[in-house]
């Protein structure tokens, strides 16, 4: 029995890693809505909980003539995790529980209550800890970039790995290492975790996170959400008489924790007994995500609402990853820098980079979806951004790259006449330029402020 439970967890796993390999590899203007998406597979709605899609990855365009992979620059989200924040479990369960106290459950609402606590069991103790789902797909990645890359990864060449200071990461970093020095024993591998480089791996800019959330932002974001956030039929559903539960329950946050904690649930082995999506229909489900992707896109895309800036939270990451390109370059077997952070990084990273037109201004947030800014297509579990360098030897001026965003060939918005590989000269000028008119901004506005 217990084999077979096993065989259909691991058959529910493929067809959503089939499913997300369509749905990751659409281009921004597919005609493919998001609504279709998730009537295929909810899991895309899960946003920054949404499981890698790591199966069926497309053929790579061969390299230019005369050239080679030479070096990888990387950062990547940790993997799959348990819920960290503990409030995303205790609000509807909580709420479930004071209802129950008052037998206002329905007999759906007491089998809800009871999926509840069979998840907290599972939960309780490894708030934010990476899954075994998590492990796999670091070690899936890892065997791909090497498999797909052997030229950098031959003989005794270098893997430099770093890690922000949390321990899911720190693990996401472990099992990817593990893979490399397995598949090649003459790798030298080195490792660190260190305050010393948060700086960079995870910085939050205050000031601009503290400017979010203005005025005219908030003001578009209640009124893009108000008729998505209300699920009447779910009150009706849980309750005997939702009427009677209104000072103990609130419907607003009850629907939204309670999808949430329903798709959450398939980074845990614990998704073949999830029953919680059920509860739930396709366009309810589908108006989550929507609700979601506009504050994804207010908090950490170019949203004009707040000034378009918050991508730069993460110009000094940027500016490292090229300081370390110029400097590896230099060398006559670089080899690979591993970086292992989180969403909140990688997200208003390839919007500060424009990798695949997510460097989209608008203060209309209806036009989000109508473009394809779907942040559910950057950041799932195990998320990463891979730089890929070609040369031809060691005293070739004009090196190359491609970017690859979750393993798949990814555009920038600079010209190229070899695409989808860049100049790097003309990558490193772009951005650097880019990076210094914000600062020179910056500093220009803040000296006026005192």
């Amino acid at each position: 029995m217990k084999n077979s439970l096993s065989g259909l967890l691991w058959l529910r796993v493929l067809v959503i890693g089939v499913t997300l390999f369509h749905l990751f590899t659409l281009s921004p203007l597919s005609a493919q809505s998001a609504l279709s998406i998730i009537m295929e597979s909810q899991n895309f709605a899960a946003s920054n909980y949404s499981i890698y899609p790591d199966t069926a990855l497309p053929r790579l365009t061969p390299a230019p003539e005369g050239r080679e992979p030479f070096y990888i620059s990387h950062y990547g989200r940790h993997g799959s995790r348990y819920v960290e924040n503990r409030r995303a479990f205790d609000v509807p369960y909580n709420m479930l529980c004071r209802a129950d106290s008052l037998n206002a459950l329905s007999v759906t609402g007491k089998r809800v209550l009871r999926n509840m606590q069979a998840i907290f069991a599972d939960t309780d103790k490894h708030w934010g800890d990476l899954t075994s789902f998590g492990q796999r797909q670091h070690r899936g990645i890892a065997q791909r970039m090497m498999e797909r890359f052997p030229e950098v990864f031959d003989g005794d060449a270098h893997v430099d790995a770093r890690s922000t200071v949390v321990p899911r990461c720190i693990l996401s970093m472990g099992s990817a290492l593990h893979v490399m020095a397995a598949r090649n024993p003459q790798l030298y591998i080195t490792m660190k975790a260190s305050r010393e480089d948060m700086w960079y791996m995870n910085h939050q800019d205050t000031l601009l996170r503290k400017n979010a959330m203005t005025a005219e932002a908030t003001k578009a974001y209640d009124e893009f959400i108000e008729g998505r956030k209300h699920n009447e039929r779910l009150m009706k559903l849980l309750f005997v008489n939702p009427d009677s539960v209104r000072r103990v329950v609130n419907d607003i946050w009850l629907n939204y924790y309670l999808i949430k904690m329903g798709l959450f649930q398939m980074n845990t082995h614990l998704y073949k007994d999830t029953y919680i999506t059920n509860l739930f229909t396709d366009h309810e489900i589908y108006r989550l995500w929507q609700w979601e992707n506009v504050w994804w896109y207010i908090m950490h895309g170019p949203c004009l609402l707040n000034g378009g800036k918050q991508p730069y939270t993460q110009r000094y990451l940027l500016r490292q990853i090229i300081n370390d390109a110029d400097s590896c370059m230099k060398l006559e077997r670089p080899g690979v820098q591993l970086r292992f952070g989180h969403e909140t990084v990688l997200l208003p990273l390839v919007c500060l980079i424009g990798i695949n037109g997510f460097d989209l201004e608008t203060d209309r947030l209806e036009e989000l979806e109508e473009k394809g800014w779907w942040a559910s297509k950057v950041f799932p579990m195990g998320s990463n951004l891979q730089f890929i360098f070609y040369r031809r030897d060691i005293h070739d001026e004009d090196v190359l790259f491609k970017v690859l965003l979750n393993e798949r060939e990814a555009t920038l918005p600079i010209p190229t006449d070899i695409a989808p590989y860049y100049h790097w000269l003309d990558f490193r000028e772009h951005y650097l330029k880019k990076i210094e008119a914000y600062e020179q901004l910056r500093n220009a506005t803040s000296s006026k402020g005192q």
